[in-house]
């Protein structure tokens, strides 16, 4: 008979209320009925006795015909087929069956193309192998991926079960993406050849004044997202790594380098990797227990995980696999491992700009600006952090030690390798063209009307580059007008026709609308 696993028929489910009554079927069944101890995935299915078949942010809706058998296997072939692989809840579910009911599932049709599937996810994800009565030789390679729902890499053949493995990452770091309308428009987009049609079209001179002051931008914004508002020396100094990106190989020892860079004072941090527990959250006032909001990984897991994901950033350097997905894929699993005591949101979103740079993404010199868009849509940021960490505080037990820190008391290095960056890879695609169509135009636009407003000056009162720079920013704080404090000091030499033309000059140049 195998392993039942009973419809659920609701309206609500978990804490979310169904688009309409129906049953609950798929990854949320396998979960729900066999308690696997791993959040539910973002997209769930369910059966109604409509008719019609639809999706939305959080529900894949089917009709009845669509509705899977009361048994693990068929529920699998259902999941595997509309919701894709989730490498989480397998090896959730080869924790909690035996290995002979996993062999039991395999001989109902041991040559169908999902038997062969949990097969090879069974001995990719256990390492061990299951031996399956089945003649495959006639039998053509299939991918363990489909590529019209997940995005994929070009593979490698497994002879065992004549399965392709296209999944973009090793065994100690897979996260995967899904197929999303927003990632397809913003990959059919080609923003890529769209960055390089408007960089050709700037002049040289005015690219890299406005690279210099971009990486500054990016420099502050970074700190700044962090609570830290850095002097200019500490910004120049990250400023200047964050240039560099893409000319080293991504590593252990390049992660610690950049560490030391990024934090100044290192009297009261422990540098290097963690060798105790991590969070991030507050503390209680009176008691000082902590109030997590996301939990890091192990001490013991960190190496591992690490390894891991350099591993899975060297794979997706492949042509085939788009910069910006691999972009999110290890940046964002590297906050989420969390792997020093500080500097892990900074060196997150270096990666950014490091693994941007390396798949030629960006043009070499030209910073892309990603953590200036960041800091502008903080509230999204946090949201996308948040929609990681937040579900797994209650898979994850923990004590409290001494010193008000953390130590966790179960198992949970699959949460840091197998989770769904879906949500992650959007916000970084929306940035990256934030970037392209708003913050480099924007910089670029101000330093053409500040070299116009400088040829005035320079044509009516030949001031110094350094007399230029003071009166526009003295204009720029003043709304376009000169403060009496700035006539009284630094510009009390000009006269009042005088100011009044350039205040003219000043807002006809920098507020007119092109």
């Amino acid at each position: 008979m195998g392993i039942e696993i009973p419809l659920i028929e609701t309206s609500f489910f978990q804490g979310r209320s169904t688009p309409e009554k129906g049953r609950i079927v798929g990854y949320g069944a396998i979960i729900e009925s066999l308690k696997l101890p791993i959040p539910l995935p973002n997209v769930l299915s369910l059966i109604t006795t409509k008719s019609k078949k639809y999706n939305n942010d959080y529900w894949k809706v089917f009709p009845a015909p669509y509705q899977p058998e009361e048994t693990l296997y068929k529920q699998l072939v259902f999941a595997i087929k509309y919701e894709g692989i989730n490498l989480l809840l397998f090896k959730a579910l080869f924790k909690a069956v035996t290995k002979d009911q996993i062999k039991e599932i395999l001989h109902i049709e041991p040559s169908g193309q999902y038997s062969r599937k949990i097969w090879f996810l069974y001995e990719w994800l256990q390492q061990e192998q299951i031996n399956v009565q089945v003649d495959l030789k006639k039998r053509k390679y299939i991918p363990l991926i489909d590529a019209n729902i997940q995005y994929t890499i070009k593979g490698e053949e497994s002879v065992r079960q004549k399965i392709i493995n296209n999944l973009p990452g090793t065994l100690d770091f897979c996260p995967l993406i899904f197929k999303t309308k927003k990632l397809e428009s913003h990959i059919n987009a080609n923003i890529s050849s769209k960055k390089d049609t408007l960089l050709n079209n700037i002049r040289k001179d005015i690219l890299q004044r406005a690279s210099s002051f971009l990486l500054l931008k990016d420099s502050k914004a970074s700190f700044i997202i962090e609570g830290e508002k850095p002097g200019n020396n500490r910004a120049m100094r990250w400023g200047k790594a964050i240039g560099q990106a893409g000319g080293k190989v991504l590593s252990i020892d390049e992660l610690e380098r950049l560490q030391q860079i990024v934090i100044e004072n290192s009297r009261f941090i422990e540098m290097g990797i963690r060798k105790e527990g991590g969070f991030v959250g507050e503390h209680d006032r009176s008691s000082g227990e902590p109030i997590p909001d996301h939990i890091s990984a192990k001490k013991e897991d960190i190496a591992q995980l690490l390894n891991g994901l350099i591993n899975t950033n060297t794979i997706l350097q492949e042509d085939s696999y788009d910069a910006v997905l691999a972009a999110a894929t290890i940046s964002f699993g590297f906050v989420f491992i969390h792997p020093f005591v500080d500097g892990n949101g900074r060196l997150h979103r270096y990666i950014m700009h490091h693994i941007l740079a390396k798949k030629k993404f960006t043009q070499q010199g030209v910073i892309f600006p990603v953590s200036a868009s960041i800091l502008e849509h903080i509230d999204d940021y946090k949201t996308v952090l948040e929609s990681y960490s937040l579900p797994l505080l209650d898979y994850i037990t923990w004590k409290e030690m001494e010193n008000h820190n953390i130590e966790v008391t179960n198992n949970t290095i699959d949460f840091y390798r197998y989770f769904d960056a879906t949500k992650q890879a959007e916000f970084l695609y929306d940035c990256v063209e934030d970037t392209l169509v708003r913050v480099i135009p924007e910089e670029v636009n101000y330093l053409q009307k500040y070299d116009e407003f400088k040829r005035y000056l320079d044509n009516h009162f030949e001031m110094p580059d350094k007399t230029v720079a003071i009166l526009v920013r003295f204009l720029e704080q003043n709304e376009g007008v000169l403060s009496k404090r700035a006539l009284k000091k630094e510009f009390s030499a000009l006269e009042d026709i005088e100011v009044k033309d350039i205040e003219i000059n000043y807002n006809t140049i920098f507020y007119r609308t092109e």
